[in-house]
């Protein structure tokens, strides 16, 4: 193991940092392994910046960096061959209010939104918040591939947006060409926007996987799109809280900024600073932490599928393995994991019950001893 990795592997104190993950089994003996935060220290030139930001000791209000917006530009060309302008980027302190600003700024009160199901919770209740009818789209395996079932999707006459996730949370399915052009056929058929989350786009574990956004595909798709990014996974900056929504509309971007005015808050300085950095200077930190984490997910598609009950499809992309726990003779699997010392992300929250979602981006100890107790707690109910 690289030097590199082995810093990945180096175990960092988080129970007295304020850590949402970590405070929700405060006292317990409970392995954290449910919100999608990594583990993993930051890179060197993320604190580097933000140090030298510290240092100056000025917090006044700030605006968008130019520098950032065309650090953004390069990388969508560079990356995903989507050619942007600066002026499609509204910047959100999060993404999660990105969906909610999506379903305001696509729909009437009357309209219905359309989401996978199961899905990541917070498109759920960003349809639910604005008190908009909600259809679901089901996401079932299609030759070991979580999908969207396009053919089994009902779409209520007054709905107006399609709410998508790619690569998919939960499932890590990363988005074919050819799945998104149907994508595309099924959302100029109902006349539907599509708000596209791919705040994963960065976190691919196949290397032969290629992210498309689904913006980038033709004029049409662009004009009816919002796509959410993010540095904040990718990078492990959540807290920091700096996103973006990519509008190539001007009049769908002007209604998305409109609904935000005087409600959501600027990016503060020191997000703008830490998204700067990573989008610059970090790449081969990210290239080191994918390497990190496929050599997790190789060893939890043995693991798991070994473990009698358990199932585990591919991994494409993301630190989230999406566990089949429907073989178990239990009625509640992330209350059956959770008192055998691991706690995930409960099925039920994204849409189906009988399954958990499990955070690999932690320490291979920290993996190892999560697998031992699940192991255990599966054995001793065999």
């Amino acid at each position: 193991m690289s030097e590199i990795l082995r810093l990945f592997d180096q175990p960092v104190d988080r129970t007295k940092s304020n850590s949402t993950k970590w405070l929700k089994y405060q006292g317990k003996d409970v392995l954290p392994m449910w919100v999608a935060d990594s583990d993993f220290r930051v890179p060197d030139a993320i604190t580097h910046a933000l140090h030298q930001h510290v240092d100056h000791g000025v917090f006044g209000y700030g605006s968008v960096p130019a520098s950032l917006s065309e650090l953004i530009v390069e990388r969508m060309a560079a990356l995903y061959n989507w050619q942007i302008k600066p002026e499609w980027i509204v910047y959100l302190p999060g993404l999660v209010c990105g969906l909610n600003l999506a379903v305001r700024a696509c729909t009437e009160q009357h309209q219905a939104v359309v989401s996978p199901k199961p899905v990541y919770p917070k498109f759920f209740s960003a349809a639910k918040y604005a008190s908009r009818p909600l259809a679901y789209s089901p996401v079932t395996l299609q030759q070991g591939r979580w999908l969207l079932n396009l053919a089994a999707t009902e779409i209520p006459t007054d709905s107006k947006l399609l709410l998508f996730c790619n690569p998919l949370n939960p499932g890590g399915t990363v988005y074919t060409r050819q799945e998104l052009e149907a994508l595309h056929s099924f959302a100029k058929k109902h006349d539907l926007y599509v708000c596209s989350d791919e705040i994963h786009c960065d976190l691919l574990l196949n290397e032969n996987a290629r992210h498309i956004p689904f913006a980038s595909l033709d004029d049409d798709a662009a004009q009816r799109s919002i796509t959410l990014i993010a540095p904040s996974k990718t990078f492990n900056i959540a807290g920091l809280g700096a996103s973006m929504a990519i509008i190539p509309s001007f009049e769908l971007r002007r209604r998305f900024n409109r609904t935000r005015a005087g409600i959501v808050p600027e990016v503060n300085v020191l997000a703008y600073t830490a998204a700067e950095a990573a989008y610059r200077d970090c790449q081969p930190w990210l290239d080191n932490q994918l390497h990190y984490l496929r050599q997790h997910r190789d060893r939890l598609m043995t693991a798991i599928n070994s473990m009698p009950g358990l199932t585990l499809h591919p991994i494409e992309a993301t630190y989230l393995a999406w566990i089949d726990a429907s073989g178990l003779p239990v009625a509640n699997p992330h209350a059956f994991f959770e008192a055998a010392g691991v706690g995930f992300s409960s099925g039920a929250d994204f849409g189906h019950s009988g399954f958990v979602r499990m955070n690999f981006g932690c320490t291979s100890q920290t993996l190892e001893l999560a697998l031992s107790r699940m192991k255990n707690a599966i054995e001793s109910i065999g």
